[in-house]
């Protein structure tokens, strides 16, 4: 298995010593979750682009409903968590 050298800001790596963490395990979980993340947008863009391509174009007045209906969803999402 590779090794890398990764550096820490101080406050981090006295936190992750003082609960006695795993740091190579929590990096590669870290790393993983970035990874797959990324795919996901990609995939996405990626997915806009052909529906795009097949359907055309949103206009202004559908992309303003698109932008209430996802403002909608998010503040309904943080008022369940908060």
């Amino acid at each position: 298995m590779p090794r890398v050298q990764v550096y820490l800001p101080d406050d981090l790596h006295e936190q992750l010593k003082e609960r006695d963490l795993p740091a190579s395990e929590l990096l590669q979980v870290a790393l993983r979750a970035e990874l797959e993340r990324q795919d996901a947008l990609a995939e996405a863009d990626r997915y806009l682009d052909e529906l795009a391509a097949e359907v055309g174009e949103p206009s202004q007045r559908q992309q303003t409903t698109a932008e209430a209906i996802a403002r909608r969803i998010r503040d309904r999402s943080l008022d369940r968590v908060g």
